[in-house]
């Protein structure tokens, strides 16, 4: 072995405490960039292969009702290349042993053979027999949710009629990888799921034989959905379409493209906060080295090695610092991304799940954890190189130090002999001081960072959930009725105030831009369902006009006094423009309000409502499910505290996984960062310290003259990490500024003291493992070693 390289492995075994600190922070770099990149990867694959597998559509559209014979008018389309119509539409359902209504969605399945698009993946059981109106294949999560079996039994409202359904088939379909409800936020398999029936059975319920009034398509490689869409739009108009969508606005796709964004984001925002501190780091290490090792840079040199050959012996040592965290940070990518993809696929209906993370998540994670090394250590490493043989053989001069301001102030009087000690060694060298309280600001800002989540999902629930509703039950109803229909639930047991809402679909445009949403009337007096501002409270809506979020006018790049053009696509289907009076901001979605008379105005009917908002006496909830269960035009039943909890518990799944994996990164780099410092002032003060112990000085006066320099920059660090973790967390949180969620930015008292005690712990340990180093301690052998 080249002598060289000899050297090398001891001062690998020499410094191993050092280099296995640094490594732990350069491999939570790498770990978080893998997984993130890996789960990004392992998802794109499996829907990509779901999709493909099972023929998910292209375009979706929905009509009232319209003959079959439209179908060749919609493949006839350029650019279309399958075409599969078929009847959709919503049910109440009773289910034994379960008091609160639930919805299904019906999708019915052609009478010969599977579906040709959205196929099924059947998880067990069969398909449904035409001949059978009775049977039923369901979605697997809604089964496994109230332990279903094949051969199970359930009652279903369906266009007014009660019917008994049989279970034949448990099946997942690509179409509903997220499977949520009308009116809802996340997935609530108790209370909301997906039948699929013989296509013969729903015609007949909802009187569409020959008819179909939704349509799935699949287009040509190559083809731009938009020009599709309008010209199929052009083809169902005459039949009530209420305007067709492509995959990336369907509602199960988005939710899970908009995951995968998120994952993005964390990709290329958090490594680097780790990769600059392990820069840091290796460069404290490598300088201290090459300080101590003047006398034996001389010799390489004397004895006739190049400035190549030393510059490259230490960038050895710094790439193997790297490369041993990149390889622990590689496993520990791996195994966080198959975690981290399995809750996905927990949370996302899948069949199967492909984790392949592809090797360039590795190379780039990899790659830039040993290039910010290497650049972190260049300066240290070119310093050494520049060193003659002369001089390199020499002692460097002694630093020059002045007095500092405490040794002036009246302050040092105050401190003991070890305290001011401590403080003169911080100011002596206040670069590095400065940047090892930044690394332990970092810890501190990343755990505040993961925390912030809680408070954010707490307070959107606090707003949205709770002061903007406050009616119990949401009912939607399957057709417009008179406002006269609010007496009848007025009777209803348990119910104590009624209101009503008139929701239309609509497309708003503004210029060239669009977004189809559904536009909700609202009546003057907002009791139950309020329109509400973030910070202003509830919003009186004018009598014209729209009131629009902060969220629908940036799509639109609208102001106040823009006048947007409102198509409808139902009903007589008027298209007018109208003035935007007011912008608000909210948490959820893009909204867009309006006097509910004016929203009847502009439907040119009288006094209608399709959806009615209860507060219920909950005492006589059970009774009021019982009466909702078997009302013909009730379509759909939300419950606000089941939306609650089922946000909680949905965000629990996730946000505690994340918040667990960067308590870990946060603790790993502020053990990292004051092992470190620590460690390199022992090597520094080891003589030091060993006359303190001659002198007389006690065991641990001198743990408290090492420590506590580490205790002070932990303690000036933590105001610094609450400082920089507020301004990520404001940075993160407009990073996943999305159409459906704005996070709010909220950060509790409680999450920075937490936060600081959680990184104060992290830096006890690294002290207490530095101190058994001090412990050990070799007076004799520190004695004679020369400065």
């Amino acid at each position: 072995m080249h002598p060289m390289n000899r050297k090398l492995l001891r001062d690998l075994w020499h410094l191993k405490g050092q280099v296995l600190a640094i490594a732990l922070v350069i491999a939570t770099g790498v770990g978080v960039m893998v997984q993130s990149l890996g789960a990004i990867q392992s998802l794109e694959a499996t829907a990509e292969a779901y999709y493909e597998r099972y023929r998910f559509a292209d375009v979706f559209a929905h009509v009232k009702r319209a003959p079959k014979s439209v179908v060749r008018k919609i493949s006839a389309i350029p650019g279309v290349q399958s075409v599969e119509p078929r009847i959709v539409e919503f049910a109440m359902l009773d289910i034994d042993g379960f008091n609160e209504p639930a919805t299904a969605l019906l999708s019915s399945l052609p009478e010969f053979g599977e579906p040709l698009l959205n196929r099924l993946a059947l998880q067990s059981g069969r398909l449904v027999d035409p001949s059978k109106p009775e049977e039923i294949v369901v979605n697997e999560k809604f089964a496994i949710a109230h332990g279903f079996k094949l051969g199970d039994t359930l009652s279903a409202v369906i266009n007014t009629q009660k019917r008994r359904l049989r279970i034949v088939g448990v099946a997942l379909s690509p179409e509903h990888t997220y499977p949520i409800g009308p009116g809802a936020l996340m997935p609530d398999d108790k209370r909301y799921g997906i039948f699929w029936m013989g296509e013969r059975a729903l015609a007949g319920a909802f009187d569409l034989d020959g008819a179909f009034n939704d349509v799935t398509l699949t287009i040509l490689p190559g083809v731009e959905p938009d020009s599709v869409i309008e010209r199929l739009d052009q083809v169902l108009d005459p039949f009530g379409g209420s305007g067709a969508f492509a995959r990336k606005d369907q509602i199960s796709n988005w939710f899970l493209m908009n995951e995968i964004d998120q994952l993005d984001t964390m990709a290329r925002l958090l490594p680097t906060i780790f990769l600059v501190v392990a820069a840091f780091l290796t460069n404290m290490v490598v300088d201290r080295l090459i300080a101590t090792e003047r006398g034996v840079i001389g010799l390489f040199k004397a004895f006739g090695y190049s400035n190549v050959e030393v510059g490259w012996h230490y960038m050895k040592l710094v790439m193997i610092i790297s490369m041993i965290g990149i390889v622990f940070g590689s496993v520990l990518g791996a195994a966080l991304g198959h975690f981290t993809t399995s809750v996905y696929a927990n949370l996302f209906s899948f069949p199967f799940l492909l984790f392949r993370p592809q090797p360039d998540s590795f190379l780039i994670a990899g790659g830039l954890s040993l290039v910010s090394a290497m650049i972190g250590t260049a300066s240290a490493v070119r310093r050494a190189v520049a060193l003659s043989p002369a001089e390199a053989m020499r002692p460097p001069a002694p630093p020059v130090f002045s007095r500092s301001f405490l040794a002036t102030s009246g302050l040092s009087r105050l401190l003991d002999q070890p305290t001011r000690m401590i403080f003169r060694q911080v100011f002596r060298w206040p670069l590095r001081s400065a940047m090892t309280v930044l690394g332990i600001a970092m810890a501190v800002s990343v755990l505040i960072m993961a925390m912030q989540w809680l408070d954010s999902i707490n307070r959107l629930i606090d707003v949205y959930f709770i002061a903007a509703q406050r009616q119990d039950v949401t009912v939607s109803l399957s057709e417009v009725r008179p406002q006269s229909v609010l007496r009848s639930f007025e009777n209803l047991p348990g119910v104590q105030a009624v209101e009503g809402q008139r929701d239309v679909d609509v497309r708003v445009r503004l210029g060239p831009r669009y977004k189809r949403l559904q536009l909700s009337g609202i009546p003057q007096t907002q009791g139950l369902f309020l329109v509400f501002e973030e910070d202003g409270g509830p919003i009186e809506l004018p009598p014209d006009g729209l009131v629009i979020s902060q969220k629908l006018a940036d799509i639109l790049n609208a102001d106040v006094g823009d006048l947007i053009t409102v198509e409808v696509l139902e009903g007589q289907r008027p298209t007018i423009e109208m003035p935007v009076v007011r912008i608000f901001d909210t948490y959820i979605g893009y909204p867009a309000y309006m006097r509910v008379e004016a929203v009847n105005r502009m439907m040119r009917e009288t006094g209608v409502v399709n959806t009615v908002h209860l507060k219920v006496d909950p005492k006589d909830q059970n009774d009021l499910f019982r009466k909702l269960k078997d009302t013909p035009y009730v379509s759909a039943v939300t419950l606000r505290q089941a939306a609650i909890d089922i946000f909680n518990d949905t965000m629990a799944k996730t946000i505690f996984v994340y918040i667990g994996i960067f308590a870990g990164f946060s603790a790993a780099l502020a053990i990292g960062v004051v092992y470190n410092s620590a460690r390199i002032s022992l090597s520094e003060r080891g003589r030091e310290l060993a006359t303190l112990r001659v002198i007389g000085f006690s065991r641990f006066e001198i743990s408290y003259i090492l420590l506590g320099q580490s205790l002070l920059l932990t303690l000036l660090a933590l105001p610094v990490g609450c400082v920089i973790g507020n301004r990520l967390a404001l940075g993160m949180v407009a990073a996943f500024d999305t159409e459906l969620f704005r996070i709010p930015a909220v950060i509790e008292p409680a999450t920075y003291g937490y936060a600081m005690l959680g990184t104060l712990a992290a830096a006890t340990v690294s002290a207490l493992l530095v101190r058994r180093r001090l412990d050990r301690l070799d007076l004799i052998a520190v004695l004679k070693t020369r400065e």
